[in-house]
């Protein structure tokens, strides 16, 4: 295969992963009413659990504490972003949520720049985030605190899981990670469940949303990211936005103002403007995690 066959391979595989994580979450925004998102996100901890751990188990005798704290820190962080993104998904629409939580890794990326261009960028995507927010007369103010609590834990993510990967081999780190979340999740996911709405359909339903929003982009990562540089892949990711608003209105039956969509279209478009023309970027998270593995 060559080098411009590997490349399109990859950023058609990331294409694809795009629309499973969004169509994931548009499946989550179905089952949130039904069981809540706690219960929703345990589910999906649980799916990346099983698809992860069976391969990546860390060896408990040569933990530290310098080593495990890192993984620690990132389980709970995955807990936070996943909550505050399903409850901002309940309340604002999986669009306008996902917009605005892709505002964490765009500052991350853009936070040690001084390059004109990244503050034009930066200013752009703020004026088509207050455009999304504020186009309709009325915003959700809890909705939007979730949101911006996504993003954050989004943006800390990022620089967790970058540390995880050079501290641990493969996806051990991903695996610690994902024991701390469920301990986390599960306690509660069995407190607030109402078990009376639950059947064999909302399983499926739970089981899917798991499938496509964490194991298979994760297991698909290390394919993509050994065929298309991180740039490529943060300019793709960089319209997942758009991906999101489209499932929002085919799935959920949002309706979003022309206003909100155009919104959406220039925050997408600030985002990847900056990451294309961004000359040296330190190596992602993903492609650092994928690199580990044997």
């Amino acid at each position: 295969m060559t080098a411009k066959s590997k490349r399109l391979a990859g950023a058609g595989a990331q294409l694809v992963t795009e629309v499973s994580i969004n169509y994931g979450s548009s499946l989550a925004g179905l089952a949130i009413p039904i069981v809540g998102s706690p219960v929703v996100v345990a589910a999906r901890q649980i799916v990346m659990a099983c698809a992860v751990l069976p391969f990546y188990r860390p060896k408990l005798s040569t933990l530290t504490w310098r080593l495990l704290w890192p993984a620690l820190l990132l389980g709970l962080d995955l807990a936070v972003m996943n909550l505050a993104f399903y409850e901002a998904v309940h309340l604002l629409g999986l669009g306008i949520a996902a917009t605005i939580e892709f505002l964490g890794p765009f500052s991350l990326a853009l936070f040690t720049s001084r390059r004109p261009l990244d503050f034009i960028c930066a200013t752009t995507a703020a004026g088509g985030v207050f455009l999304l927010t504020w186009s309709s007369g009325e915003i959700n103010l809890l909705g939007l605190f979730y949101a911006l609590v996504a993003a954050a834990a989004w943006a800390g993510y990022i620089l967790l899981t970058r540390r995880v990967a050079v501290t641990f081999p493969g996806l051990e780190g991903i695996s610690v990670a994902s024991v701390v979340s469920l301990t986390l999740l599960v306690p509660f996911a069995l407190l607030t469940v109402d078990y009376t709405r639950l059947d064999w359909g909302v399983l499926g339903l739970l089981l899917a949303i798991g499938v496509l929003s964490s194991a298979f982009p994760y297991v698909l990562d290390t394919y993509i990211l050994r065929r298309i540089t991180p740039r490529l892949y943060a300019i793709i990711t960089s319209f997942g936005p758009v991906i999101a608003a489209i499932f929002g209105v085919l799935v959920l039956g949002e309706t979003l103002l022309l206003q909100q969509q155009i919104a959406i279209v220039v925050v997408c478009v600030a985002a990847g403007a900056a990451i294309a023309t961004q000359r040296d970027r330190p190596i992602s998270d993903l492609e650092a995690t994928a690199g580990a593995i044997p």
